[in-house]
């Protein structure tokens, strides 16, 4: 027990030359408070809790923009989060801010990713708001996920700094600075559950922490480059397309735009209680994330495979719905989903949401193998 005590002494030394910014493991709230012998930070049990859950087991077959594609070179989601996290903790350390905090948010923050990446989610939310007259996103349902989902539907129990974190990603809202807003436990509740309701002001919401404000501008710093590299070796454009006015501030490849952003995001954030980007530089990344739209995103699928996946996400709902009003204990979301989740889980949530819950935790090779299954 001595060496123990020990080893936590080791764990907390870190933290006394942190910034005055910075998340204490002493600021750490969890929803349910436990009682164990452990030396570990609280941020540091989050991370651990993560990167062994079945949810992030999942990450290694799901889209991150191309679904399908026979180029092994091509990111998948559990690429991203890792390109998220080394991001994230290399702002971090350089602003002596909380990496075990940063590392939590950055490994789970699209735990809530359908099938088919953004294109799944949009289709995924056309049945929610149907059916449910509520909102699906991937960021809501990371919280959901860890909290209510995961973990035969008991949770994970991660601290509020790391769900918060989660919730208030979005990496495709840019901003020139983004500022923690402080929160306590009930007020981070309350805008989870208004989320549901109202999609558009869920988008609008800051981290608590400013750890959670490096993860949401690494977000798009991890995806903006790579996304850039998959697109040219998938043959769609030429490294030459991008527009000159880009180029010259932050490059013309992953590696430089990544490290032009990271410099210029230390240099104006260092010793400030926010996170920061150069007018320039939030300029050109303001008219890169524009190019990647246009040229990327939205030419990912066609108009002919998203009605297909569309109807095919539909059918299954319908499916899977039938299934559990049947009670139908052969039907693939009570053989992998439903017979493992806990009392507590089936006897709280709606048959609409046991679906939703399902659906969105698939895989892509999952997702596709059914609607195939169900069309033949």
């Amino acid at each position: 027990m001595k060496n123990l005590e020990k080893a936590k002494e080791n764990f907390l030394k870190q933290e006394q030359l942190l910034s005055k910014y910075a998340t204490r493991s002493g600021d750490a709230i969890r929803e349910k408070e436990e009682k164990r012998n452990d030396f570990r930070t609280p941020f540091s049990r989050d991370v651990d809790r993560i990167i062994h859950s079945l949810s992030y087991t999942r990450y290694s077959d799901k889209t991150q923009v191309y679904s399908f594609k026979e180029n092994d070179h091509i990111s998948k989601r559990m690429v991203h989060v890792q390109l998220v996290s080394k991001v994230a903790r290399t702002i971090g350390r350089a602003l002596k801010l909380n990496e075990d905090l940063i590392e939590a948010i950055a490994l789970g923050h699209d735990i809530g990713h359908t099938p088919l990446g953004h294109t799944g989610e949009d289709l995924l939310n056309e049945i929610s708001k149907k059916e449910l007259n509520q909102f699906f996103a991937h960021n809501i349902q990371g919280v959901r996920e860890f909290r209510s989902v995961d973990h035969d539907g008991e949770g994970l129990n991660l601290c509020v700094q790391t769900l918060d974190g989660i919730f208030c990603h979005n990496g495709e809202m840019l901003e020139a600075k983004y500022e923690p807003v402080k929160k306590t436990k009930e007020e981070f509740l309350r805008e989870y559950e208004e989320s549901y309701f109202d999609i558009e002001k869920s988008k609008k919401y800051h981290p608590m922490t400013i750890e959670g404000c490096v993860v949401r501008i690494s977000d798009i710093i991890a995806y903006i480059g790579r996304d850039i590299e998959d697109a040219i070796n998938l043959g769609l454009f030429k490294r030459e397309s991008l527009p000159k006015n880009i180029t010259d501030v932050l490059g013309d490849n992953n590696r430089d735009i990544i490290n032009n952003l990271i410099l210029d995001i230390v240099e104006e954030s260092m010793d400030k209680p926010y996170i920061k980007m150069s007018d320039k530089v939030f300029h050109a990344l303001f008219d890169l994330k524009k190019f990647n739209y246009q040229n990327i995103y939205w030419k990912s699928l066609t108009k002919k495979e998203i009605d297909y996946y569309r109807k095919g996400m539909r059918c299954l709902y319908d499916d899977y719905l039938e299934a559990i009003k049947k009670e139908d204990k052969e039907n693939i979301i009570y053989q992998i989903f439903l017979d493992y989740q806990s009392k507590n889980y089936i006897e709280t949530t709606s048959k609409e949401r046991m679906v939703i819950d399902f659906i969105s935790g698939m895989t892509d090779e999952l997702f596709l193998h059914e609607i195939e299954k169900h069309f033949r």
